[in-house]
């Protein structure tokens, strides 16, 4: 039996919206092939890869509302879904931290080995895992990016920081999943709403300089919305380390 006509216009109005992460990855990409990069620049960049994240943590909710997979069973949203996840979580995040020189002379081949590591992480078959959870550091070098920026992160620092996340991608630590079902998850989805509040008052904001030059008042906002990922990370290490000790559940 087919789908209501109607359906069927929602369905692929929910692939269209997955699909603007793509031209969100296009316009960062733009804005990245210019001779010379202002703060202004670097502001839009970390602003549209905002965007695209939101529309990637809601087009999974429309899909479902319009049972996408019936509705259109000869398209898979889900490509599409990873290759535009793919451009905005790994390509995009590290071709930023090239371009904004966080790495010292001689080291730009470290952002082939997170890249690298990131395609071996998109690839595993079980990366996602029923209790809701990622497997290994789920490649959010988008959110490393930023904080390399702001914070700022930079030098040995960073090619320390860079590092350890992608070796993160092969151990199998189990990371929240704040879409998906269990506590944990529901707790670090809500306490993103904040995070995302205080990371648009950073963003925002006009950048005439770069943050190593800003007020102690607005250096104070990036370290307060450092607080989340922070957490995650902590919550992501403990309760895997639980799972590995006591059986327990790491997405509970």
């Amino acid at each position: 039996m087919k789908p209501p006509l109607i359906r069927v216009v929602f369905g692929w109005m929910v692939h269209f919206y997955t699909a603007c992460g793509m031209l969100v990855a296009a316009w960062i990409a733009m804005i990245l092939m210019r001779t010379e990069l202002t703060p202004e620049d670097v502001r839009s960049c970390f602003l549209l890869m905002l965007l695209a994240t939101l529309i990637d943590a809601t087009d999974g909710t429309l899909a479902k509302l319009v049972r996408i997979k019936e509705t259109i069973p000869s398209f898979d949203g889900r490509r599409l879904d990873d290759l535009t996840d793919f451009l905005t979580y790994t390509c995009l995040p590290l071709w930023m931290i090239d371009r904004f020189g966080m790495l010292p002379e001689g080291f730009r081949w470290l952002l082939l080995l997170a890249l690298l590591a990131s395609a071996y992480g998109f690839c595993q078959t079980n990366i996602k895992t029923p209790d809701g959870s990622f497997v290994g550091f789920p490649s959010y070098w988008n959110i490393v990016a930023v904080y390399c920026y702001l914070l700022p992160i930079t030098g040995w620092h960073a090619v320390l920081f860079i590092g350890f996340f992608s070796f993160m991608t092969f151990v199998p630590s189990r990371y929240p999943y704040p879409t998906q079902p269990g506590r944990l998850n529901m707790v670090m989805l809500a306490l993103s709403v904040p995070w995302i509040g205080l990371l648009l008052a950073v963003f925002l904001k006009t950048w005439e300089k770069p943050p190593s030059e800003w007020s102690d008042t607005d250096r104070w906002n990036v370290w307060v919305a450092a607080l989340y990922p922070a957490f995650y990370l902590l919550a992501a290490w403990v309760l895997s380390l639980n799972r590995l000790v006591f059986g327990g559940s790491s997405a509970r």
